[in-house]
């Protein structure tokens, strides 16, 4: 499963950045080859300064060892050694009419001392980060998500929606980060749902990603702005870096498994502000976006 699932984010890797690159027309994906000390390592793919997107990484990594002794105690577990594999895609587009979005695609296992597997999941999930709200394009993203989870399960989509709108929020902000997707952890075999199952479904959302956000880019990259949007979306994009560096698991993950530090921290946007107890006008589409990022809607 391990090798089956690091060449689909490979082959996946490669389908994103080119349409992201076509999409841009200016600038081209800079690659970096990584290996980790400890076992292990992946490839970096960072743009930047581009007609459409400021900055956006599409990363993916296979990394393996000696569990780390605090993801041991996380874990409750003694002496387990693992192995790690995912693609990690952050995007966040120069123009603020235009949503930033987060993906992820993981696959964990975790074997004992004689290297047998005594546990394994898969994990991952997107959320749209929008600085200007656009009913329509949230309609879109979420549709998406709904028809691929349908596909396997008209359960899955209202389940992992909940699941997304309670893991992306700012509990020190008491606000969502965005207006949510799909977050799923911890999907192991069960009587309904083998390994195998469960990698047809990962597969099919990550192969559904660019086309609930691509049509949105398209859309709306044309829009025009003034240096007040940007302000907007800066300051918005502090409380994107908030929520990374306070309490997203990948991160935290990275950084307690001697992750590369640039690859873990290439979803921090290039121009960010903090200003002190900012709020918006009164009846302006930014206290619009507030107001909805205060309690998670239903889209679809």
């Amino acid at each position: 499963m391990k090798d089956k699932f690091y060449q689909y984010i490979q082959d996946l890797q490669d389908t994103i950045t080119k349409k992201l690159e076509e999409v841009d027309g200016k600038v081209a994906f800079k690659e970096d080859i990584w290996k980790r000390p400890e076992g292990g390592g992946g490839r970096t793919r960072v743009i930047e300064n581009g007609n459409v997107f400021e900055k956006g990484g599409v990363n993916i990594s296979g990394v393996h060892g000696e569990l780390p002794k605090s993801m041991q105690d996380y874990f409750g577990v003694k002496d387990a050694n693992f192995f790690a594999c995912g693609l990690s895609l952050v995007l966040h587009p120069k123009n603020p009419m235009v949503p930033t979005v987060h993906a992820n695609w993981r696959y964990f296992e975790m074997y004992d001392q004689k290297g047998n597997i005594v546990d394994q999941w898969f994990g991952g999930g997107q959320d749209l980060t929008p600085y200007y709200l656009f009913e329509e394009d949230a309609i879109h993203f979420h549709s998406i998500c709904k028809i691929t989870c349908d596909k396997h399960d008209d359960t899955l989509y209202e389940t992992y929606k909940k699941r997304c709108d309670e893991y992306f929020w700012n509990t020190h902000r008491n606000e969502a980060r965005g207006i949510g997707g799909l977050f799923f952890d911890y999907c192991k075999a069960t009587a309904s749902r083998n390994m195998n199952d469960w990698y047809n479904f990962v597969k099919e959302i990550g192969d559904s990603f660019l086309n609930s956000y691509i049509p949105i880019v398209i859309k709306r990259n044309s829009l025009a702005y003034t240096s007040k949007h940007k302000d907007w979306q800066e300051i918005r994009r502090g409380r994107y870096v908030e929520f990374n560096l306070v309490h997203d698991k990948g991160t935290l993950f990275g950084l307690r498994t001697n992750g590369r530090i640039e690859s873990i921290l290439m979803s921090l946007p290039p121009h960010v502000q903090w200003r002190y107890d900012h709020h918006p006008e009164k009846g302006s589409e930014e206290e619009k976006l507030v107001q909805v990022l205060k309690e998670p809607k239903t889209w679809v």
